[in-house]
């Protein structure tokens, strides 16, 4: 009888798909039903920002750990979870994750202050870094190179991208049906669809191969730890204290454990070299095409974490948009997505990764920069206004200064992905397929915190200088301030503030994915015939 759990060889090193037996179609919707579960608890939340904050009571520059929580323990330990499925059974690894993911999702929805729901957008964190690079390693080994593959992660990208437009539609939806207690709904939809996911693995995928070796503890706890106080660092430096002010650059706090994060993965770098199974293998960065592909994978995320997390709240709080109408929003990333990932995997076939990619980057880019040109209104007596029940984004409007640019970003999204992410996994060997994968989501979202943090931090520090002048000026009217409702003004001004904020994080996130673009045109040579065949790992190490 035909091992269903090891795809069988094929010239150049690699696996075909797995017999007949197996019904790859199947595979992949299972695999993205998991992804788009992911992916949809990223965005889904941000809608629901504003009133999770009200009510329990978080201030609005930690509200970025909401997301922020959630990429840092799902970046920091993808490497533990590729690991895990290449030693034990990526079928079995993914179970154990979405189920937990659904368990952390259920906490999360009763969550009843604080500490308890950032707990578990934690949890939530470890539970799709078992899944997720066991998830995108199963596709590698079900689905030979080439056209067939192309196609699994053009549906895997687009997947991505309808995850997070339906995610804020979806949240907006569930906002709106009560404030009060709507946000959790957010949270306990993922219930039904982990635990089912978790039931149907076993039918549905193809177990794989348990590969010899040792689980490397030291590395696992040294990469999270440094990954973990880096981020915490750069995100304290963009938070306030008690008396509202920003920690900033110099706080002490911050600058040690941005300092402990440096010296853990440089320590981390160092023991991986001595270890005879090390959870991430440098083996993995020998080829220089691979490289650029995990740096080019690590900023651009950040673009997209940033258009999400700023621009949903832009759109609600300055512009006045409702949660359902705000999520209505950004439906316009999901046809451009699906558009992008499509034409990117047929266009694949013929050109090569750099010109696709590096024009992606360019277009996002792009998009950031005209969103940097958004404009709300700023004066003491549109602020007074807003608070009597305007709003400050009036001279805005959606479908010229909004909409194109979401579509464009989009597409260059799905320009991006997919040859980024063929390029990041051709030629990893059989055993290292979760590890690589791992890495490669590794990068994404820890760029994608790395980013977020770093783009908050700007905001914060623009948003919290405008406070002081705006709040001056609408002091200054002194008898018109009658019969305003002083915690209305209050949360006005601050809107106002925000604006600033956020468009000087978009101008910032706009050059971060310039610079991914400058690396894969000057640094990305790969072409597009050597996609089309498993080779040997390390055949690109030039």
């Amino acid at each position: 009888m035909t091992d269903l759990t090891k795809p069988a060889p094929v010239a150049g090193g690699g696996e075909a798909a797995p017999s007949s037996h197996v019904h790859p179609a199947l595979a992949l919707i299972l695999i993205c039903s998991a992804q788009l579960m992911v992916v949809l608890d990223s965005t889904i939340a941000n809608i629901a920002l504003p009133f999770i904050g009200r009510d329990l009571d978080i201030q609005g520059t930690n509200l970025s750990w909401i997301v922020t929580g959630y990429a840092l323990a799902f970046g920091g330990l993808l490497l533990l979870g590729g690991r895990l499925g290449d030693l034990y059974g990526r079928r079995r690894v993914f179970m154990i994750g979405v189920a937990l993911f659904a368990v952390a999702s259920a906490l999360g929805g009763l969550a009843q202050n604080e500490a308890m729901l950032l707990g578990s957008r934690g949890l939530q964190g470890v539970g799709a870094a078992l899944a997720s690079p066991t998830a995108l390693a199963l596709i590698t080994t079900t689905f030979p190179a080439g056209p067939q593959r192309n196609r699994a992660f053009s549906v895997f990208a687009a997947m991505s991208g309808l995850g997070a437009a339906i995610g804020l539609v979806l949240g907006g939806w569930l906002t709106d049906l009560d404030p009060s207690w709507g946000w959790r709904l957010t949270f306990l939809i993922n219930v039904p669809i982990g635990l089912g996911a978790a039931l149907l693995a076993p039918r549905a995928l193809p177990d794989t191969d348990h590969h010899a070796g040792r689980l490397d503890v030291p590395g696992a706890i040294l990469g999270t730890g440094g990954l973990l106080a880096l981020v915490y660092g750069i995100t304290r430096t963009g938070t306030t204290d008690g008396s509202g002010a920003t920690y900033g650059w110099s706080d002490p706090m911050a600058l040690t454990f941005i300092a402990a994060g440096v010296i853990l993965l440089a320590i981390f770098v160092l023991v991986e070299t001595r270890i005879a199974s090390p959870i991430m293998p440098l083996r993995i960065f020998a080829s220089r095409q691979r490289g650029v592909a995990f740096l080019a994978m690590m900023i651009t995320p950040a673009a997209m974490f940033a258009m999400f997390f700023f621009l949903s709240q832009f759109v609600q709080n300055v512009m006045g948009y409702s949660p359902l109408r705000t999520g209505f929003a950004f439906l316009p990333f999901a046809v451009g997505m699906v558009f992008g990932a499509t034409a990117s995997s047929k266009l694949i076939a013929r050109v090569d990764p750099r010109f696709l990619a590096g024009t992606g980057t360019l277009l996002a880019g792009f998009s950031l920069l005209m969103f940097s040109r958004l404009q709300a209104e700023t004066s003491a007596a549109a602020v007074v206004a807003a608070a009597k029940g305007g709003d400050l984004g009036a001279s805005v409007n959606y479908w010229t200064d909004i909409a194109p640019f979401i579509v464009v970003m989009a597409l260059g999204m799905g320009l991006t992905f997919v040859p980024m992410t063929l390029v990041a996994v051709h030629g990893v060997r059989t055993e290292d397929s979760g590890i690589g994968s791992g890495v490669l989501n590794t990068m994404q979202q820890v760029g994608g915190a790395l980013g977020l943090a770093s783009l908050s931090t700007v905001a914060a520090h623009f948003t919290s200088e405008k406070i002081a002048s705006v709040g001056a000026a609408v002091q200054q009217l002194g008898p018109d301030l009658a019969g305003v409702n002083p915690d209305a003004l209050q949360g006005q001004v601050y809107f106002a503030s925000f604006s600033e904020g956020a468009t000087h994080a978009f101008l910032v996130g706009a050059f971060m994915i310039w610079t991914a673009s400058l690396l894969i045109w000057a640094l990305l040579s790969v072409k597009h015939t050597e996609l089309a065949g498993d080779a040997p790992a390390g055949v690109h190490a030039g």
